[in-house]
């Protein structure tokens, strides 16, 4: 059952956002009892999170698999009492002898918790002879351990011109040289994420490199909200502090948020005074952040601060021989050309398309072809149709809007939505820079980044707004490619 487990996940990855993936599918544990399907959560808060949003996406990934004679079932704690069959989640390494049988312990009372001057652990980790166990209140761990956790590594990590000042930044964070701080800046899907993680993969692998703790800036706000509700908030502030190393993404959500700002700014300045190394994402430049802190912003400039650009023609084709590779299977030049001249601008979609190339390739239990790969290429992005006309054209479009609409100085929520879907695809497809972009529309470029961090978030989310943006432009997308 383990590997049916297995291939629920994998098909899951292959429709979920890798950010939604990692938090909400992750820390589940699977078992089945006869024709239950049983996915048990570290929370009930996951719990219901998770069956409010996925429940569908998990039964269609499991389909395939167990056939459509299955209940799901989602519940937080312990499985069911009845007789089952245990499969480990495969987000979790297999624990080491006898560690599965120890007890997480309770948290104790704020006011009975020891000094922190005291050397103990924080409550989130719990030092055994066998490791370290990770322990959350709220969501999923804070802390990963083992190296086997993590999704990305620098091993299957592309380097060239476009992340090369980035990657070396990494790599020298990681084996604690000489930076401390670093700041990353890119557009989504050019591999932010991706350096993060292995830089959590290469310390989680070493004992002595300390404990690295890796969270989005909204999930810092969940979590720190919690914690405050929950009157456990010095608690949680501790266990950030204890961290050797803070991996925070997307940290441009920040913006317009000045009290969390504050708490950020404390936790960092904390942190950094005690010599722990920091990496910190972002879609945009510190310079080009709006309604942020200046003491924050100056922190966040700090240490090494570098970008991520669209990967070259050369970095493209070696990404797909790379994924190629792993997948074991054999890419014909042609295809590989095709793919790397079609899609350009975002290495997320580009390994996406060759996820569902493969997959199909096996499904139909034929070789790799051009023609297959212009088949599936049709319901892929063609970036090089999307000039920042045909963005505004297609929005209006889908949309139902006119050009002078979009112009107007309306606030209409659909007006809004519209004019933020064009600052985000613009921003994606074209090298128009923030300024320009808003001057299209007499706008600030602050106004553009706070366009797009609000697309940013509901894609995120994957709320109702987010879904009809994600089709949107989806479609769009879609559309630009057919009209090449």
């Amino acid at each position: 059952m383990t590997e049916q487990w297995l291939k629920i996940s994998q098909n899951l990855q292959k429709t979920l956002d890798a950010g939604c993936y990692k938090v909400w599918i992750m820390p589940l544990h699977a078992s089945m009892t006869g024709d239950r399907l049983i996915l048990t959560a570290p929370s009930a808060y996951v719990a219901e999170k998770v069956d409010a949003r996925f429940a569908e996406a998990i039964r269609a990934a499991a389909r395939p698999v167990l056939g459509s004679d299955f209940v799901l079932e989602i519940c937080a704690g312990k499985a069911s009492p009845a007789p089952t069959r245990t499969m480990p989640s495969i987000s979790v390494a297999a624990p080491r002898p006898c560690l599965e049988q120890q007890e997480a312990p309770a948290p104790q009372p704020a006011a009975a918790q020891p000094a922190l001057a005291q050397p103990v652990q924080p409550p989130l980790v719990r030092a055994t002879q066998q490791g370290m166990l990770p322990f959350s209140t709220a969501g999923a761990p804070l802390v990963r351990p083992q190296a086997r956790q993590w999704r990305y590594s620098f091993d299957d990590l592309v380097t060239g011109p476009s992340n090369e000042m980035a990657v070396a930044g990494a790599r020298d964070l990681s084996r604690h040289g000489s930076v401390e701080t670093l700041f990353v800046s890119a557009p989504s899907g050019l591999g932010k994420t991706h350096l993060a993680q292995a830089v959590g993969r290469v310390i989680s692998s070493n004992a002595d490199m300390g404990r690295v703790g890796y969270l989005t800036a909204d999930e810092f706000a969940s979590r720190f909200v919690a914690a405050m509700r929950q009157n456990d908030l010095e608690t949680f502030k501790a266990q950030v502090r204890a961290l050797d190393v803070l991996l925070l993404e997307d940290v441009h959500f920040l913006q317009g948020k000045e009290k969390m700002q504050e708490q950020v700014l404390g936790l960092i300045k904390s942190l950094q005074e005690r010599g722990s190394r920091v990496v910190m994402t972002s879609s945009f430049s510190p310079r080009e952040m709006q309604h942020v802190d200046s003491q924050l912003l100056s922190h966040f400039s700090s240490g090494l601060l570098t970008s991520i650009s669209k990967p070259t023609a050369d970095m493209r084709r070696a990404i797909l021989e790379r994924k190629a590779s792993v997948h074991q299977v054999l890419l014909p030049s042609p295809v590989s050309e095709l793919l790397a001249e079609r899609l350009s601008d975002d290495v997320r979609q580009l390994e996406s398309c060759l996820n569902s190339l493969v997959f199909k390739a096996k499904l139909l239990n034929r070789s790799i072809s051009l023609e297959m790969a212009w088949d599936v290429l049709g319901e892929y992005a063609q970036a090089s149709g999307l000039d920042f006309g045909t963005i505004v054209r297609l929005v209006c479009e889908s949309f139902g809007l006119t050009e002078h609409q979009l112009s107007s100085r309306s606030r209409r929520a659909d007006y809004v939505l519209g004019r933020n879907t064009i600052y985000y695809l613009a921003r994606k497809h074209t090298e128009l820079s923030l300024q320009q972009i808003g001057d299209k529309f007499n706008r600030r470029h602050s106004t553009v980044i706070k366009g797009i961090t609000s697309i940013e978030r509901e894609l995120s989310a994957e709320s109702r707004v987010g879904r009809q943006v994600a089709s949107t432009v989806t479609l769009i997308e879609r559309n630009a490619g057919v009209s090449l």
